[in-house]
């Protein structure tokens, strides 16, 4: 009976690692990994979704010691690349975060804040307002349908066992500082409004002395700074489609894949 353990130690390694991938992809994912969420619905939802993709994904090379140093090497390697494509889908909404927070602090909206379910701390509510439309185009767009195309593809051109290419790191770490580029270009139209505001005002104090600017400039910066939010609003989804393509461009080429047919 002994010749069956090897072939038992395969058959699970079989599940157990593609579920690593999987399980740490759903774990780091963008609105799915939100606290919110129980860890139990997460869980069986990674195990569901491995079964779907089982029957398609490569076999692995027989006589496999999941138990072996080798083997935990995989299972190491398998969770940081369901991390790194995790982490990619958290860029959606970090740049628009950004962009909310630096508009809260120039209009005098950063006193508001709430709880953020996705990373558990306390950003502006206009933050949390980007974020709330973030959410429902990405599920509007069958985003999370992208990238579970993409995730499963990723067994094919990383197999069990190898690991994203240095190059596909070190554009993974750039795109990520790009981030914050976009999230002031989004902010740009308010800075710079608020910025005229703020000089208007200063003018007016040192002009006439006696109006009691603190008073007069807050409520003139909010009702400024919530009419220019309304109005760069229009400019969202044009927003959304440029940072959702880099960013689905960058995931892919952290997989070695040319997604260019899937985004065109």
């Amino acid at each position: 009976m002994n010749f069956l353990e090897p072939i038992s130690l395969t058959a699970i390694a079989q599940i157990v690692w593609p579920l690593c991938r999987i399980a740490a992809f759903f774990g780091s994912m963008f609105a799915i990994s939100s606290r919110s969420i129980p860890t139990m619905t997460k869980t069986l939802s990674a195990f569901a979704i491995t079964l779907c993709m089982l029957p398609n994904i490569p076999d692995l090379a027989p006589n496999t010691e999941p138990f072996s140093v080798y083997g935990i090497l995989i299972t190491i390697k398998e969770v940081l690349i369901g991390l790194a494509l995790g982490m990619v889908t958290l860029f959606v909404s970090q740049a628009f975060i950004i962009a909310g927070q630096a508009v809260a602090m120039q209009t005098g909206l950063g006193f508001a804040s709430l709880v953020d379910p996705v990373s558990g701390t306390n950003t502006p509510v206009v933050g949390q307002f980007f974020t709330v439309l973030c959410t429902l185009v990405f599920f509007s767009i069958n985003g999370h349908l992208l990238f579970f195309n993409l995730l499963m593809d990723s067994f094919t051109t990383l197999p069990m066992g190898s690991f994203i290419p240095t190059q596909s790191l070190n554009d993974l770490m750039f795109f990520s500082g790009s981030m914050f580029k976009a999230g002031l270009a989004m902010s740009m139209s308010a800075i710079c409004t608020m910025l005229v505001v703020n000089f208007t005002l200063g003018v007016m104090t040192k002009a006439a002395p006696q109006l009691n600017i603190f008073s007069l400039g807050f409520a003139i910066s909010m009702i400024v700074g919530i009419s220019v939010l309304t109005f760069s609003l229009g400019a969202f989804m044009s927003n959304f489609t440029n940072n959702f393509n880099d960013l689905f461009s960058t995931a892919c080429s952290l997989v070695g894949r040319d997604c260019s047919d899937i985004l065109h």
